[in-house]
């Protein structure tokens, strides 16, 4: 009988334990789910940036530094030791100073419209990611070669339906290996205007304005004002006056060939309604144009040729964190395809892109291909953010579904592997990491400052054998072959040459990734 109590009394504490539990485990599921908010997919919660991932933030510095390396006119503060001033006397012919800008690539061109997309860019990436900058420091140096390159812009715009494109002959400027300082050829400019109209140059330089004017609106009011009424000028000059700049300008066909103007008329658009919030510019991009020009349900790669993909994403924003917008059956339409990009870019969707390398890097082209990986990661990142903030815990691709941490996990991967997690075990980001391209396909990163060259005899250091005696820090190169190949050769600029527009994306996708943070539900 003793026994039998005994064992009796145990049961019935194990009973008792067994309930305890239970009920201090529903209370913790109970108080996980009134904080979290059921997100279910492990992302941050929503708040100020955490701690700063190291990786991310170095990289960010080092990509922020090629637009030093880039700077034309007088410098200020400069911290590239082997870069002078150059460009001064740019706009000389027509009595403007278009001293400032940067230029392209590994050329001395000033290319007016993948200068403003890079201009576009880099101003999204600060509205959405500021804080996240801020607090790796980095935030003084994007707003700094911002305010470079629109400055240029402002001086570029000196009439309502005039607008400088171009400084520059291409033909003359690649007949030369010299260093920026050290020009001697002829440096012409080019103009749109009513005569010879071009939309798609002036809708993005209206893109570039409006959005520059958000990044500015705190800081300099009267210089946020100033871009603001360039953006809106711009935009009627783009909108009323069509034509493509390609068609108008054969001479620019060689290098920034224009496929259409259509998506720069609604990325205007979209950024100027985010900067007045005036009506008129929704209506715009939901209206006649949107049906005309939106191409909505059919995913397209962002670029500086093609901002469809940016406008559906940014559009995104309006239909998450805006209640009144978000009912918009346009909207919708942008949305839905914003969400069949995201799609497209996760490995594991079914409707998954095969446009990508063994080891999962998105791969569109040989010329310049870390141009999309980049710019896609850098949208998915976004997007990512924006599921996070407005708590949307997943979208649909066919019967299956995914989470923001998908999105960002995405990200990641053409991240690093920009970083050096790919098979040539190299950083494609030149100045981070042990090994990166000794050989950018870059003047100035190529000839020695005290070298004495003029535009002719400085081929010889194009030619040589010899790693480039600067360093193109931050210089994003074009990257690898489909088969992750890399040769990494100065005369090879299909895979060694940098450009300005892709670093802008590279800045916006690091500057995501620095550190775990939600978005702001309006920019202003």
């Amino acid at each position: 009988m003793g026994k039998e109590e005994k064992s009796g009394g145990c049961w019935g504490w194990f009973i008792v334990l067994i309930v305890v539990g239970a009920i201090a485990l529903a209370l913790g599921l109970t108080l996980r789910n009134k904080f979290h908010h059921h997100n279910d997919d492990d992302s941050p919660v929503p708040g100020p940036p955490g701690a700063v991932t190291k990786k991310y933030g170095d990289a960010l510095k080092v990509a922020l530094q090629f637009f030093d390396v880039q700077k034309a006119g007088k410098l200020e503060n400069n911290e590239i030791s082997w870069r002078g001033d150059s460009a001064l006397t740019d706009g000389k012919d027509v009595k403007l100073d278009l001293s400032k800008g940067m230029y392209d690539a590994g050329d001395h061109m000033k290319f007016g419209f993948p200068m403003a997309y890079t201009a576009t860019v880099l101003s999204w990436a600060i509205l959405e990611y500021g804080d996240q900058m801020n607090a790796a420091d980095q935030l003084d140096s994007a707003k700094d070669s911002l305010k470079w390159i629109t400055d240029f812009l402002v001086n570029a715009h000196p009439e309502p339906n005039v607008l400088y494109i171009q400084v520059g002959d291409p033909e003359l400027d690649h007949k030369c290996w010299d260093r920026p300082e050290a020009m001697t050829e002829k440096r012409p400019t080019i103009q749109i205007n009513t005569s010879a109209p071009g939309t798609e140059v002036a809708a993005e330089t209206a893109a570039a304005m409006a959005s520059a004017s958000l990044v500015f609106k705190s800081s300099d009011p009267k210089y946020s004002s100033t871009l603001l009424k360039h953006a809106k000028e711009l935009f009627t000059f783009a909108d009323k006056h069509r034509g493509s700049y390609s068609e108008n300008i054969p001479e620019v066909q060689t290098y920034y060939n224009s496929t259409g103007y259509g998506d720069e008329l609604l990325w205007a658009a979209s950024w100027l309604y985010h900067a007045t919030t005036e009506q008129t510019y929704l209506d715009y991009v939901t209206g006649t144009n949107g049906e005309t020009f939106a191409n909505w349900g059919s995913p397209t790669w962002f670029s500086w040729d093609d901002k469809l993909p940016g406008t559906q994403v940014l559009l995104s924003r309006s239909s998450l964190f805006n209640s009144k917008v978000a009912s918009n059956a346009d909207i919708k339409k942008y949305r839905k395809t914003a969400e069949a990009i995201m799609c497209g870019l996760l490995p594991k969707s079914p409707t998954a892109t095969s446009s990508r390398t063994k080891n999962g890097l998105i791969w569109i082209s040989d010329w310049n291909a870390l141009q999309h990986p980049v710019a896609s990661a850098f949208l998915a990142v976004v997007y990512s953010d924006y599921m996070l903030t407005s708590r949307s815990l997943k979208i649909q691709c066919d019967a299956d579904t995914f989470t923001a941490k998908d999105l960002r996990k995405f990200a990641l991967s053409q991240a690093n592997y920009v970083l050096g997690d790919n098979p040539m075990k190299m950083s494609y980001l030149v100045g981070y990491g042990d090994k990166y391209s000794q050989y950018v396909h870059h003047r100035g990163a190529s000839i020695p400052a005290d070298a004495t060259t003029g535009c002719s005899d400085g081929w010889d250091w194009l030619s040589s054998d010899k790693p480039n005696p600067n360093v193109a820090v931050g210089a994003l190169v074009g990257g690898p072959f489909l088969n992750e190949s890399f040769v990494d050769d100065r005369n090879n600029s299909m895979q060694t040459e940098p450009s300005t527009y892709n670093s802008a994306a590279l800045v916006g996708l690091l500057s995501g990734l620095v550190t775990t943070s939600s978005v702001v539900t309006s920019f202003t």
